[in-house]
Formats: C-alpha cells, structure tokens, sequence
C-alpha cells in the first residue's frame, strides 16, 4: 500500500450512491434514546478512548517490500519513488520476528489488525506452497499467526496478491503490468458489485483454506476507489458468503486534522444488522520505516516521550478512536528493527500517560462497539429502569445517567436471569459488570446482549 495515495483518500456522503451511512453522533452515539430528559448517554467502551494498532503489507515470511517494488516499477515505469535497490532488502522477514513483536504487545495489551496477503506478490499460494521455503516453514509460519496473532489482531486479506490483478477464471495474473492490471488501482473501470464481491471473495477462501478466520478485509493502496459505493457492500456480502461473519468491517480510509476517526455504519440497502458493513479508518500517517522499511522512524509524530504531544495524543484527548497505521517492512526495516523499537516508545508513553484512559482493542470490536452504540434503542421508564433493545450483542457497553436520586446497585436482567452489578471507586476501574459514581453521575459498564434487556437503577 502506498500511504501517499492512501493520505489522499476521503469519504463524503455524496460519494456513497446507494449506502446509507451513519456518521458520529459524538459520545452519545445515533443510539434512539426515548427518556424524560437527557441524562442518559452512551460512552466509549468502560469509559475509556479505543486504541489500535493497523499493520498492512504483512504476510507469511515474504517481505513485501522486497518483492512488490520491482513489479510496481514495472507497472510506473515514470515513478522515482519505484528507483529503489530492492535487490539489497531481504527477502524475507522472519517468523522469529513475528514472535517477537507478536509477544510484546501481548505483554502490553497491543491489539489491532494484521494483514495476511494471501498470495504474496505472486511469490506463491499459501495454501498451497510458497517457493523458497519449505512446507514446513510455511506451515510453522501459518500456525505462528493462527496461534500467537489471531487472538489479538483481526486479520485481513489484502487483496489477492497485493501487486498483480488476478484473473479469477485461471488463477493466473493479467498478461501485462499497468496501472490497470495492479490491485493498488483496480479497477479502471465501473465493475459490478458481483464482480467486487467475487474478486474478495477468493482471497478470503485462501485464508480459510489455512485455518485463518476473517471478519474484515483491507484494500491495498487506491484498490476500488472507482467503485466506492460498492465496495461496502461486496465487503459485507464477501465476508458473509466465505464466513458467516454477523458483522464485517474494512480499513481502507485514513482521517487527517479535524476529520471524526469514529467509525462509519454502512447499509447496502435496508438499515438492519444482515446489510450493514463497518467502516473503520485509521488516525495516523505511518511514521515508522514505510512500505519499503528503509526510512527513519518519526515516533514523535504520533506521541512525545512524555506524551504531551502528537496525532495520538489529540486523538484521546478528543475522545475518539486512536487508530495508528503503519506497514509491515516498516516494524522490520530489513533486519534493524528500528520501526519496532520506534513504536515500543510511542505504547510506552501512551501508557505512561493515558494507560487508565485508554483500552486498546482489535479493529472490529471497535466497529462492532459503534455499530452497537449507534443501533441500540434506550428507553427510560418512570419505574427505574431503562429498557435496552440491542440487535448486536457487546461487550463492556458504557452508560451515563445522573446518579442525584440513586442509591441502590443497578441490577441487569436478560432472559429471565438478573444480575446485581458491583461498585467500583472509579471510572478507570471499570470492567462488566460494575458501576462507579462521579461528579454526579453513574457510570454503568456491561456485556450488552443481544435483543431486550432491563437495566433497573432505582
């Protein structure tokens, strides 16, 4: 992915033809709220501002920057930024490494996405082999991502081969390399949604076939910007059709200045749970080592030592996702690891300032929170209690109300069964299943299920 193009990326509301979209509603969310005043609001997750961490350009032991450069240079020709010695970068980045990074944001609570290209530059198939490395390395490689990475990263296909269209008839890439026939501009032309929907729907069978679930895709680089307001909807129904997913999501856009990181619900027709796709950007630029993993990582960009400054820091302070990107070579930077030692300090001094106001998260429970925020339906009776109609089951969903006239512990009953929630001393402790009090207001944390719950505080 070429962040350049992708910087340049926008969504308006004119763009979107046939999608209804949802944008922000601030902290309270577009949730329908029917109560006697308006002392009810939803918040981020426990209180707390969502953190991810976005990896594109990753794979199983290809190293993309390696293998993709000479084919984009091929393709523009007229392209300085393609002059690169590539034959001097490693071909490969190591599972070593991937346990390495993959153990330390373990340690740290990291969550995020992680690409998974499923036929990596052409290199070859991964599952089915991948010439240059053994079965074995390949299948110890695909076992460290189902094992070490699925539990904490989402992971995405980026497109088929992230270089070369395919031809979905033989399997074979197109006969000649241009911007018409490389997956970081296709396609030229309108396409259908069928053809959109089918297209992913192959890289996702890939990474089925390996034992790799999927509940998202990412787009490399300026993939489907002719076709925007299908691509949601090939994403929903791709997704659906290999997975089962309830749910799918995508990263393809990144919010700059004082555009809203909140992620956006899309419906590819009527506005239920069955048509709806989530749209989740990232916040940053990538300051880390580039696609290539040759430049010199910029952390501060994102935070300052002491956390006072950088796109990180605004983000949290204004309460909204803070979603860094970076791409795969860049944590690597051909065997230095100085991207990764970069972004060691930026987790450290977030944490250092903000670690009990933040909650990182994988980029679906972000999607999933908001579409649960923005579709739940709150009615407060003159009884006590709230009535909650969800159609999208979530956890650690955070309540508001004045708390003036309240003193027992709210209790929360679901098919049948109640449940009494217990207090805490702070908002910063807050997990499900507890409340706390603060400057005149209750705060409610709870694993939202899905249909009707009651939510009694009086």
């Amino acid at each position: 992915m070429n962040i350049k193009r992708r910087d340049a990326l926008r969504i308006s509301a004119a763009s979107l033809g046939g999608l209804t979209a949802l944008g922000p509603f601030g902290m309270a969310g577009a949730n329908e709220i029917s109560a006697a005043d308006n002392s009810i609001r939803v918040l981020n997750p426990r209180g707390r501002v969502p953190l991810s961490f976005i990896i594109d350009d990753s794979t199983c032991l290809v190293n993309m920057g390696h293998f993709c450069m000479p084919q984009f240079a091929q393709a523009w020709p007229d392209r300085d930024t393609y002059d690169q010695p590539w034959r001097d970068w490693p071909r490969e980045i190591p599972d070593g490494f991937v346990r390495e990074f993959g153990e330390w944001c373990a340690q740290h609570g990291v969550k995020g996405k992680y690409s998974i290209v499923p036929y990596p530059a052409c290199v070859g198939w991964l599952d089915r082999t991948l010439p240059g490395w053994s079965r074995k390395d390949l299948d110890d490689s695909l076992a460290l991502v189902r094992d070490l990475m699925m539990p904490h990263w989402d992971i995405h296909p980026e497109m088929i081969t992230h270089t070369r269209v395919i031809d979905l008839k033989t399997g074979r890439p197109m006969a000649e390399a241009n911007s018409g026939t490389m997956e970081n501009s296709y396609p030229q032309t309108d396409i259908s949604t069928d053809h959109l929907t089918a297209y992913l729907a192959y890289a996702l069978r890939i990474l089925k076939n390996c034992g790799l679930h999927c509940d998202g895709i990412t787009t490399p680089g300026g993939f489907g910007n002719r076709v925007k307001d299908k691509l949601p909807i090939a994403v929903g129904q791709a997704v659906r059709d290999v997975y089962g997913s309830e749910l799918p999501h995508y990263f393809k856009y990144v919010k700059s200045g004082d555009e809203s990181t909140a992620p956006r619900l899309e419906f590819g027709g009527q506005k239920t749970l069955s048509n709806l796709t989530m749209n989740v950007p990232a916040g940053t630029g990538d300051w880390f080592g580039g696609w290539e993993g040759v430049k010199e990582s910029q952390p501060d960009l994102y935070c300052t030592p002491d956390a006072t400054s950088g796109r990180m820091v605004e983000l949290i302070e204004r309460g909204e996702p803070a979603v860094m990107l970076c791409h795969w070579p860049g944590m690597y930077c051909n065997g230095t690891k100085s991207g990764f030692e970069a972004f060691k300090r930026v987790v450290t001094s977030l944490a250092s300032r903000y670690g009990d106001q933040t909650l990182w998260l994988k980029v679906s429970e972000i999607g999933r929170y908001w579409a649960a925020k923005e579709m739940a339906k709150l009615t407060q009776h003159d009884t006590g209690s709230i009535a909650i109609e969800a159609p999208l089951a979530c956890e650690d969903f955070t309540i508001s109300m004045d708390a003036a006239s309240i003193t027992k512990a709210p209790t929360l009953t679901h098919a049948g069964k109640t449940t009494t929630l217990n207090e805490v001393a702070s908002v910063s402790r807050l997990q499900s299943g507890t409340f706390a009090r603060t400057d005149g207001k209750l705060i409610v944390c709870l694993d939202l299920a899905k249909g009707t719950s009651q939510l009694k505080v009086a």
